[in-house]
């Protein structure tokens, strides 16, 4: 494990209105994640769970606290630069996957990419790489709604993989899938977190991916429970 976190939350609060109807999502929570661990955040509906992931994804600013990611603090910046370090080092899974229906497997990808102003031969070499990874090589030029949900979810995985980020965060990546596919998709985590280094984080309910966990934190009303195991 790497002596400084590739993110690192420290005293964050969240706070939704105005005082005397105001309400505080997240209450001094200070949690991180180093290079090839799997952090998992667990807690009821409601918790904070989303919120905080957002917070750490820099697609939502704390009231206060401090965030640093990929050693960059991110207290200061403006949405710009927040935005650059969020394309260089974040990547995203989402529940519901957000894969674009209109877009070949392989387009996919090569749009994230575009992002970057990565094209060319480049891009579809990183692509197909990426899809290699996941197990979708032979798929490229297939539809998403042709795909099962094992398969949008390793393509979900790919599309947060092709830009190489330092940190994965997925928002209930299990939740749609069934125990097969969703241990198929843990395992797929699991192994690219080891082997590339990435730092995962994960929201979930489901009870069933905790022993993947190199750590887990469980939220109830905006406050880490349990200390992060």
């Amino acid at each position: 494990m790497s002596p400084q976190p590739l993110i690192s939350l420290r005293d964050i609060n969240k706070i939704y209105g105005q005082p005397p109807s105001e309400f505080h999502a997240l209450k001094d929570i200070s949690v991180s994640a180093h290079a090839g661990e799997m952090l998992l955040l667990m807690g009821p509906s409601g918790s904070g769970k989303t919120t905080l992931l957002s917070i750490m994804g820099c697609i939502l600013s704390p009231t206060s606290g401090q965030i640093a990611v990929a050693g960059e603090d991110m207290t200061a910046m403006n949405r710009h630069q927040m935005a650059r370090v969020r394309l260089k080092h974040i990547g995203f899974i989402f529940q519901d996957y957000n894969l674009f229906p209109a877009l070949t497997v392989l387009d996919n990808l090569l749009v994230t990419l575009r992002l970057q102003n990565i094209t060319g031969r480049k891009a579809k070499d990183s692509a197909l790489a990426s899809l290699d990874a996941v197990g979708l090589s032979g798929k490229t030029g297939l539809y998403p709604d042709t795909l099962s949900g094992g398969q949008k979810q390793r393509l979900a995985i790919a599309r947060s993989l092709v830009s190489e980020p330092d940190i994965i965060l997925a928002d209930e990546p299990t939740a749609a899938l069934d125990s097969e596919n969703g241990q198929n998709v843990m395992e797929l985590m699991t192994a690219l977190c080891r082997t590339q280094g990435k730092a995962v984080v994960i929201v979930t309910h489901d009870q069933r991916i905790k022993r993947f966990a190199s750590r887990v934190a469980l939220i109830e009303d905006g406050r880490i429970k349990e200390g992060v195991q």
